[in-house]
């Protein structure tokens, strides 16, 4: 079974939406896959937020011998594990919203939790 890494085509018309999934080549573009490996935004304004993909993962799949189709190897080689662009898309992901959140502290309180005070009576 030639195993490949390749997009997935969501979305609608003049919108697209690609998801990064392991595939077996022989199966249609849009068929079953394997697993799905992260997703790629080519509508996305941040040129480094565009893509997010499961580093180890894919380090898994071409460990085992999958090959990654010419776009894919482009993503992977900029995003992936060990990718060139990472620092540039920790940021842009940071400055559109979508980055890792901070870790909370024990101070920052926590809009779910009811006021512990009482109106005086």
């Amino acid at each position: 079974m030639a195993v490949r890494i390749r997009m997935k085509r969501l979305g609608r018309k003049n919108r697209p939406f690609y998801r990064v999934c392991v595939v077996d080549g022989r199966r249609p573009r849009d068929g079953r896959v394997l697993e799905e490996l992260g997703h790629y935004d080519p509508m996305c304004k941040e040129t480094d937020a565009r893509a997010i993909l499961q580093g180890e993962r894919i380090d898994y799949w071409i460990g085992v011998g999958a090959q990654p189709s010419e776009a894919c190897g482009v993503l992977i080689k900029k995003y992936g594990s060990n990718g060139t662009h990472l620092s540039e898309q920790a940021a842009a992901l940071q400055k559109i919203g979508r980055g890792p959140k901070p870790p909370r502290t024990a101070s920052t309180p926590v809009a779910s939790e009811p006021a512990t005070e009482q109106a005086p009576a």
